[in-house]
């Protein structure tokens, strides 16, 4: 009877513990899953080394990782070995009370002071080392945070662009870093690095991508919330040769390509012959001279080669409707877009007609995979209701809605006056989409 006492402790413990062991098989199962896809390649990982900024910061973590993990085993070591070795058993005297050990007391106050000399070394080299100066010869980007896109100009070469970057293997980069209006951060994980963009103060993040890089389509994020469309201010890096990219930026340099289709009967909402004869006086200011022997399109990422996760699998929201099947047409869509309000916002070189600088740069729109800060793959489904209403598919979106018809959350009310029908919707897409 002696041990029964005993043997009932020992029952409440197994059911103290029984209570744990779904939590435990959970872990199990979550870490066995996790070893599995470990073996996958993840698209947004940042442990790897594909620039000398990627590779310093994964040393300096796997230094860190390594040092920590001798730390917390030795301690942990110890914690169990004080439990069992001092736990309190039946009969057993009181513990001897003692002043303290100036001894031990020592050992665990410089034992910690040296690892953490040791870690600070190298973290100390590594920050030096990523918040130098770049070198003179480098790629100069100027990276500009809206809410919610990305502007893109390469002051070298004259080029503006939005959402989508380009950049050359084996050249160092050095970005430059400023906003328009909140914080931002920019990030592409698969690069390393990220740094803050900040109100009133220009931060600058350099790297040099290596040559294994060369053709990978990569994700960029803002990492820093920043309003209503945070989750959606996204951005595409296309991985390129240095000759891809020279023939990439001579063309981007170029004014638009625009090859005029051939007309289409529209289906419904024709233009009016006001605009008709707008266009044939070629009051417009744009010139189309160059349609009948277009400049041949420079070099543009493989489609092919995009990897799934560049891809945007976003949909437009159902309520914003547009009819099957209407075709639009490109020199109706220039001669309406160069008397529109979008003119106001969005610069198209070539079209002396649009040269705003609120909204992206158009240029070169059709040779981009993405649309509005990289949400939405860049087809004509979901061209045409961006411009339809573009804070429908957007929640915040600076860009008003234009449909006639469609609700405008800026004037809170539905557009009437100024409103495009559908098939001018259409026309104006089939514009933007000619511009290669």
């Amino acid at each position: 009877m002696a041990s029964f006492p005993r043997f009932r402790r020992f029952l409440s413990r197994a059911r103290t513990l029984r209570g744990f062991a779904p939590l435990a098989l959970t872990a199990l199962m979550v870490a066995g899953a996790a070893a599995t896809a470990g073996a996958q390649q993840y698209p947004n990982t940042t442990f790897n080394f594909t620039t000398d900024l990627n590779e310093a910061t994964t040393h300096l973590w796997d230094s860190l990782i390594f040092w920590a993990t001798i730390v917390f085993v030795i301690v942990e070591v110890g914690i169990l070995y004080i439990i069992f070795k001092f736990k309190a058993r039946p009969n057993s005297p009181d513990p001897e009370h003692v002043h303290g050990n100036t001894t031990l007391e020592i050992a665990w106050t410089a034992i910690p002071a040296v690892i953490l000399a040791v870690i600070a070394v190298p973290t100390v080299r590594t920050i030096f080392m990523t918040q130098a100066k770049a070198p003179a010869n480098a790629l100069q980007v100027e990276v500009i945070g809206h809410q919610w896109w990305w502007e893109f100009r390469y002051p070298e070469y004259g080029i503006t662009t939005a959402n989508e970057l380009y950049l050359p293997v084996s050249r160092t980069v050095n970005f430059k870093l400023n906003t328009v209006d909140v914080l931002h951060a920019f990030w592409i994980p698969r690069l390393g690095g990220k740094r803050d963009l900040i109100s009133n103060r220009t931060n600058y993040l350099w790297m040099t991508p290596r040559d294994s890089m060369t053709l990978k389509a990569l994700n960029g994020f803002c990492t820093e919330y920043c309003g209503s469309s945070h989750g959606n201010m996204k951005f595409r890096v296309f991985m390129v040769s240095p000759e891809q990219f020279a023939s990439w930026a001579a063309h981007q340099k170029a004014p638009a390509v625009f090859g005029v289709a051939p007309a289409v009967a529209p289906v419904a909402a024709p233009v009016t012959p006001a605009a008709e004869s707008t266009t044939k006086a070629g009051q417009v200011g744009v010139a189309l001279a160059n349609a009948a022997a277009p400049a041949p399109v420079g070099f543009v990422f493989p489609r092919e080669k995009l990897d799934i996760s560049t891809i945007p699998t976003a949909t437009a929201p159902a309520s914003i409707t547009f009819p099957a099947g209407m075709t639009g047409d490109a020199t109706r869509g220039q001669a309406i877009y160069s008397r529109s309000s979008c003119i106001g916002c969005h610069k198209i070189d070539g079209n002396p007609m649009s040269a705003g600088i609120v909204g992206p740069n158009l240029t070169h729109l059709a040779s981009r995979y993405t649309l509005a800060g990289a949400v939405f793959e860049n087809t004509t489904d979901n061209l045409v209701r961006w411009i339809k209403n573009a804070p429908a598919m957007k929640p915040g979106s600076l860009m008003p809605a234009i449909g006639s018809g469609e609700y405008n959350p800026a004037i809170k009310a539905n557009v009437t006056i100024g409103g495009l029908s559908d098939q001018q919707i259409a026309d104006v897409a089939a514009y933007l989409q000619a511009l290669k």
